[in-house]
């Protein structure tokens, strides 16, 4: 059979700031590091399409299942050089655009008319919002992404994503140097009436594998169809091995247990973005816990499917 290549109209790729940072030391020549993190993602954007959406993100680890098969186990990198890339080709019923909000340093208050700018308001397909706070330690940093989330904390919409250490590329700012005091949130949208999702959150209770698998039967009950599902885990960089007493790989284990057929990506942060929240395809949500609005947290693990519909 011939081989039939399909060029992707936008990609998220995630690397832990080892690998795409290199091995300067970061106090001595942080100057060195940006640049040469600028030129990483340069090289990485030729080889895409020119027309393509493009969202990089540097992590302190990663979460990736290996190329190959969505059956492969999904691996917590904590530590070590990793990272991935998401390939988002035309999905019929589906529409993917990339958005940033960044701090402006002038004005305490956000103008929320950039939302609708961006597809996230007055969009009755919006079903999912991936969102990456970046600059977190700046100064006013937590109170400019409450002022992003609070307006979008909508029950029909999924939000999860977390705190990453930078992005470096957002191909509709053409690669543009932010300040260096700037703070900010980069994300993706998807929108579509046949996306389906659901989050489930793993707070600091969750220290074991039965309190794990039990928030992947949560996660479970939400009968979000797997096939055509991707998997996302946003998770404190407290968490992993250190918080389950050295015992590696716990979470995304417990995932593949229950959803051995869906690839699971992500990444350990510095805060987290999600809660307990399901959308199906009747657009009901049902709240699996008592915390409804609480979107902001520490020392938690996110875990988000995406159904993008069913394949042809």
């Amino acid at each position: 059979l011939q081989k039939v290549q399909v060029l992707p109209q936008t990609v998220l790729y995630i690397a832990d700031a080892e690998t795409f940072s290199g091995h300067e030391e970061c106090h001595e020549q942080k100057k060195a590091r940006k640049r040469n993190s600028k030129e990483t993602a340069i090289a990485l954007e030729k080889l895409l399409p020119k027309r393509c959406q493009v969202l990089g993100l540097v992590t302190p680890g990663v979460v990736v299942t290996p190329m190959g098969s969505s059956s492969n186990q999904p691996q917590e990198i904590e530590e070590g050089e990793a990272g991935f890339a998401l390939l988002f080709p035309k999905i019929d019923g589906v529409k993917i655009h990339t958005f940033h909000f960044s701090k402006d340093l002038k004005n305490r208050v956000f103008d929320e008319s950039k939302f609708a700018e961006a597809g996230l308001k007055n969009n009755p397909d919006l079903r999912v919002v991936l969102l990456f706070g970046y600059n977190s330690w700046k100064s006013g940093a937590t109170r400019f992404l409450h002022q992003i989330v609070n307006p979008l904390n909508e029950k029909s919409i999924i939000l999860a994503g977390g705190q990453v250490e930078s992005f470096t590329s957002l191909t509709s700012e053409n690669n543009n140097a932010q300040p260096g005091d700037a703070c900010g949130v980069v994300g993706l949208a998807f929108s579509g009436p046949q996306i389906q999702s659901a989050t489930v959150l793993l707070d600091q209770d969750v220290a074991d594998e039965r309190t794990a698998e039990a928030a992947m039967q949560r996660l479970k009950a939400a009968n979000i169809p797997e096939r055509n599902t991707i998997g996302f885990m946003f998770a404190c960089v407290g968490r992993g091995y250190r918080h389950y007493k050295t015992k590696r790989n716990m979470e995304a284990d417990a995932f593949r247990k229950f959803f051995p057929n869906v690839p699971l990506f992500g990444f350990f942060g510095h805060g987290e973005i999600g809660c307990d929240r399901i959308v199906t395809g009747n657009f009901v949500l049902r709240e699996c816990n008592d915390i409804k609005d609480d979107l902001l947290h520490g020392y938690t693990t996110v875990m988000t499917l995406i159904h993008l519909g069913s394949t042809k």
